[in-house]
C-alpha cells in the first residue's frame, strides 16, 4: 500500500495499519530503522501505572532559566 507524502512532509497512517498497532490519534509513535535499513513504527505505550506523558520526560533537555527567556524577550545580549 503506498503512502504519499504531503508539501508538509506529513504522511496518513491507513485505519487498517493504525488498527493493527492499537494506535489512535495523539497516541505517540517513533520510526526506527531495523537491520535492513527499513523504517518501522513502534507505538510507545506507558508503563502500567505511569502518566499518559510519561514516556516524554526527558527528552527537551534543560532548557533555558527564566532569566535567559527574559533576557531574550526583552534583546538584551
Amino acid at each position: 500500500m503506498p503512502l504519499l507524502l504531503t508539501q508538509k512532509s506529513q504522511v496518513t497512517i491507513p485505519k487498517s495499519v493504525r488498527e493493527r498497532l492499537g494506535i489512535g490519534p495523539g497516541d505517540p509513535i517513533d520510526i526506527v530503522f531495523n537491520d535492513r535499513g527499513e523504517a518501522v513504527i513502534v507505538p510507545l505505550t506507558p508503563q502500567p501505572g505511569q502518566s499518559r506523558f510519561a514516556w516524554a520526560r526527558g527528552i527537551a533537555g534543560p532548557g533555558m532559566t527564566t532569566e535567559e527567556v527574559m533576557r531574550l524577550t526583552r534583546g538584551e545580549e
